[in-house]
């Protein structure tokens, strides 16, 4: 999620070639459960209608165009589906080498303009996973900046293979995947027995995927995306792809970038992928891994332990009163629980396991408050001490709706992620990858699912050149200490991109767009605006306390 786990809401686990197609050519192809991590669009579930609006076929042609030997523009019948938004159906070549051949669909979700004046055009966004981008879209258009909203029509769409688009779908249901696969342990495998029982798991749902699955598992890399995403901006007459991608996004968007360089416009990249060690490092190393998910997650946690050591227990309820003893708190409370589960009653019951996944919850730091109570339970629970009272829920920018009613089992996204990068095939390596440090299982395991995953999937991975001189310079922008994906990942992909201008945050969370920095986002609103970047080795600063 970030990375996105492959991880079900709950607390029970589950298991979750061709040559590349470029603008001017081709190129041969090298070839969990408390949460997920996804950047703004995490925020919000379904809203009303939408799944009924997505069902309409394109009628008239709203920007039909067809190319003699390429893929058809689709045409987009727009219809309401919530105040003031707009979904429609897109159809796409299943398989860009034919692309007049079978097609799938897409689903679109728009918001134009707000502004009295004539707009900007359009403003693509992706919210990181891969996840779902339609039925979270409302509840993120409430905060993005002002200015977006008056000067841009603000387009996103689901990922095909999942969501409202054509789905990659190996069980007929949630149900018959979990009685397949069978219970097994939240958060990450401890011990071989449990690590054994995981890689069975995923190697029976892989096994199923192979034969059931159909189709589209040979066509669902990230690279297919970027090109129906280039599609839907012909298909609304943008002239360029100005966009907006947090976490998984940037992937989505360095590739966008290298395969479209003469119509990548205004394009931000926030929370970046390390997009060479991700697509073509060490085979052996999974690649959560690979790009030091798992490091960035202890040095994270590193400061946290510090900050709430120097604050009272009034701001930071796990605080022991200086940040030495804190640590030690912290150690001593990992040893309690692999001796025993913690009961904390109407909350669950906390495995060792869970008592880490809780911790690494540093996305947004505006939450580190009450994650540092949710620890001060477990410690109480775990030491028969009086327990802290239960965090209040922090304010959300909006109020939460019914959920989505698609499936959504974790194939749909380990089919992208499996798709896009090379991963161990035996279980050895997914237990070495786990054992560096604290925090290393979670991103080790994440990808226990690419072990078995047909080998066919990678057909369409993009695995560079990832140095295409762009229509437009891209401005990165990565926290210092961002948990999920490092600061070091978006120096590497600022590096790595042709025309790239880096923007340090000095402060803590996974992307700007979830932890607000007004000297950052002033910066991102005139990029957009006007196509002024800041200065080159600008350093902004967050806004928040996180323990105030």
């Amino acid at each position: 999620v970030c990375w996105s786990e492959v991880r079900p809401s709950g607390k029970r686990g589950r298991p979750g070639g061709l040559p590349l197609e470029t603008e001017r050519g081709r190129v041969p192809a090298v070839s969990k459960q408390i949460r997920s991590r996804l950047s703004w669009a995490a925020a919000m579930a379904a809203t009303a209608g939408l799944a009924a609006a997505l069902g309409v076929l394109p009628g008239a042609a709203s920007a039909a165009a067809s190319r003699p030997t390429g893929p058809v523009v689709p045409a987009l019948a727009w219809k309401a589906c919530d105040q003031g938004f707009y979904c429609a159906t897109a159809h796409v070549p299943l398989d860009y080498s034919r692309p007049r051949g079978a097609r799938i669909k897409i689903a679109v979700i728009s918001h134009r303009a707000t502004g009295p004046g004539r707009s900007l055009g359009w403003l693509f966004f992706n919210g990181g996973g891969p996840e779902p981008q339609v039925s979270s879209f409302p509840g993120a258009y409430q905060i993005f900046p002002a200015a977006w909203q008056e000067r841009y029509n603000i387009i996103t769409f689901d990922p095909r293979g999942m969501g409202y688009s054509t789905q990659v779908r190996c069980y007929p249901s949630e149900a018959a995947e979990q009685k397949a696969t069978g219970p097994l342990p939240s958060g990450f495998p401890v011990g071989k027995a449990q690590e054994a029982a995981y890689y069975h798991a995923y190697a029976i749902l892989d096994t199923r995927c192979a034969h059931h699955a159909g189709p589209l598992l040979d066509h669902d890399s990230t690279a297919d995306i970027a090109r129906d995403m280039n599609l839907l901006r012909e298909a609304v007459g943008a002239r360029v792809l100005n966009y907006y991608g947090a976490s998984y996004g940037t992937l989505l968007g360095a590739i966008y970038a290298n395969l479209f360089p003469a119509t990548t416009g205004h394009m931000i990249l926030d929370g970046n992928f390390n997009p060479v060690a991700w697509s073509t490092g060490n085979s052996q190393v999974p690649a959560f891994s690979r790009i030091g998910a798992g490091q960035a997650s202890e040095a994270v946690m590193t400061a946290f332990l510090d900050l709430c050591g120097k604050a009272s227990t009034t701001s930071c309820a796990f605080s022991a009163g200086t940040p030495a003893a804190t640590t030690v708190k912290w150690h001593t409370l990992l040893r309690l629980a692999r001796k025993h589960q913690i009961n904390l009653g109407q909350q669950g019951i906390y495995t060792y396991a869970d008592v880490v996944d809780a911790a690494s919850n540093l996305g947004q730091i505006g939450q580190w408050q009450d994650n540092a109570i949710l620890l001060q339970q477990l410690w109480a629970g775990a030491t028969g001490g009086k327990p802290s009272p239960a965090p209040t829920p922090s304010p959300s920018s909006t109020p939460p709706t019914a959920g989505p009613s698609y499936y959504t089992g974790p194939e749909q996204q380990l089919a992208i992620q499996c798709a896009d990068s090379p991963n161990p095939r035996d279980l050895a390596a997914y237990a070495a990858a786990a054992a560096v440090n604290t925090f290393a299982p979670t991103a080790a395991w994440n990808l226990i699912g690419c072990a078995d995953w047909p080998a066919a999937a990678a057909q369409d991975r993009y695995t560079g050149p990832w140095n295409r001189p762009t229509a437009s310079t891209i401005l990165v922008l990565g926290n210092t200490g961002d948990p999920w994906t490092a600061y070091q990942d978006s120096v590497a992909m600022s590096r790595d991109l042709a025309r790239a201008r880096l923007l340090t945050v000095d402060g803590y969370g996974h992307t700007t767009g979830e932890n607000p920095s007004a000297c950052a986002f002033n910066d991102m609103v005139n990029y957009t605006l006007t196509g002024a970047l800041p200065a080159p080795g600008t350093v902004c600063q967050q806004n928040l306390n996180p323990f105030p």
